[in-house]
């Protein structure tokens, strides 16, 4: 085989290792990327694996808005939601090219698949994104992880693989959140003492937990995978998986992953974690639903930084010797003690934070080229869902715990700890 040259795509390169290039006398200018158009060798193909509603609204359609990608296959346990994302992608390409599956391991056999972006229930997110890594996908997927130690075999995974992996959040490209961390990380409010989050709640939620027949177009089987087999109830699936401990981490993870991220970006910490938590809170109690629905948690953090944690809004507040800056709700605007704050600028020889202003969709696709990390890679996705999970874990056996996270576990608590992992049923597993 002939060595690659400069001229060479990759896609052209692994066409040609397979045998199966074969091109027309004449090509097209555009095909070839004048123009202004994207040659279809340099497009990145994609799979979409799990087209519900932000599967299908942001995931789906952010890649559709990108000239460089192309969405080749969907995929979702609910064939309804497939076929409707499949006439979803023809209709933005003008052709019948994109096919749809249920089952997520049809996508990672094809070859013809560059990358993947998963878009399940939380307790599939490492699952399928280690099948993809050792398929030679490149992966954007969702947060949260289930648990502690599913997060650490992903990003070890990842790590051994070379791949890319985008843990799927907006915030790190939201300009309200990178503003807050530079201002703090470069010393605005003085030395950071006290951080104060709150996450939203929904009180008032409730679940009918008996069972139902299961529809005809969902493969509640593969839904369930490596859960524990459960009886189906309308309530238990899709949009609702997030209020029930075997999917997910409920309210604490789902918006802990965004808000957790900014407090950890800002304090430095974000590729390590606290030292201490101690969670009180109450559950839902209805017999389906019960992850937390009401919570108060602190965490400690070796450089003196307490992190207090409530439930019951959308807000960020970062608090230091000489003042204070944060926002009042999702995605408001940057409010501080004083103007001379919110007025600084951040000079070139100061901590500049990585990030991308056009999103984690363009983010991702520019490391897949590049080979970079994304701006929210496995590493830190998985450390900021671990700050998640030992705030569940602490309000769940009822006292405060120390957490090392350097080698990631309870020193001295053999309860505490047998939490960091999930038993799955066969025959799955990572």
């Amino acid at each position: 085989m002939a060595p690659m040259n400069n001229r060479t795509t990759r896609r052209q390169f692994l066409r040609a290792t397979a045998g199966a290039a074969l091109f027309p006398a004449v090509i097209p200018a555009r095909a070839l990327g004048r123009d202004g158009a994207i040659a279809p060798s340099n497009r990145i193909t994609v799979g979409m694996i799990g087209v519900g509603s932000h599967g299908t609204a942001v995931n789906l359609k952010g890649f559709l808005a990108q000239q460089d990608a192309r969405v080749i296959v969907v995929c979702d346990v609910d064939r309804t939601r497939a076929e409707d994302a499949r006439q979803l992608v023809n209709r933005q390409y003008g052709n019948a090219d994109c096919t749809a599956c249920q089952d997520f391991r049809k996508v990672l056999a094809r070859p013809d698949i560059d990358a993947v972006a998963i878009s399940t229930p939380d307790h599939w997110h490492v699952p399928i994104s280690i099948a993809a890594i050792r398929a030679g996908k490149d992966v954007l997927c969702e947060k949260p992880t289930l648990t502690i130690a599913q997060g650490r075999a992903l990003t070890d995974t990842v790590r051994s693989h070379g791949r890319v992996f985008q843990t799927a959040t907006e915030d790190r490209s939201v300009s309200v959140y990178h503003r807050m961390a530079e201002l703090v990380r470069n010393g605005r409010i003085g030395r950071l003492q006290t951080i104060r989050v709150m996450l939203p709640t929904d009180l008032e939620r409730r679940a009918n937990p008996a069972p139902m027949p299961v529809p005809p177009e969902l493969d509640y089987d593969l839904w369930l995978g490596p859960a524990p087999w459960a009886p189906y109830t309308k309530d238990r699936v899709h949009y609702n998986f997030r209020w029930i401990r075997d999917y997910s981490g409920g309210a604490l993870a789902d918006w802990g992953m965004h808000l957790f991220d900014t407090a950890q970006w800002a304090n430095g910490t974000d590729r390590g974690g606290p030292m201490r938590v101690a969670a009180t809170g109450r559950s839902y109690d209805d017999g389906l639903y019960d992850t937390l629905s009401e919570f108060h948690i602190e965490y400690t953090y070796a450089n003196g930084v307490t992190m207090i944690a409530e439930s019951g809004g959308t807000s960020l507040r970062f608090e230091g010797t000489d003042g204070w800056v944060g926002n009042a709700g999702w995605r408001k605007p940057i409010e501080a003690s004083s103007e001379r704050i919110l007025e600084s600028i951040i000079g070139p020889e100061e901590t500049r934070l990585f990030t991308c202003p056009a999103g984690e969709h363009r983010n991702f696709l520019d490391c897949v080229k590049s080979r970079r990390e994304p701006y929210f890679p496995a590493e830190i996705g998985h450390r900021v869902a671990t700050v998640c999970h030992i705030g569940n874990i602490s309000a769940l056996l009822g006292r405060p715990l120390r957490w090392d996270p350097v080698r990631e576990f309870f020193p001295g608590e053999p309860e505490a700890n047998r939490h960091i992992a999930r038993a799955m049923r066969a025959p799955w597993r990572i």
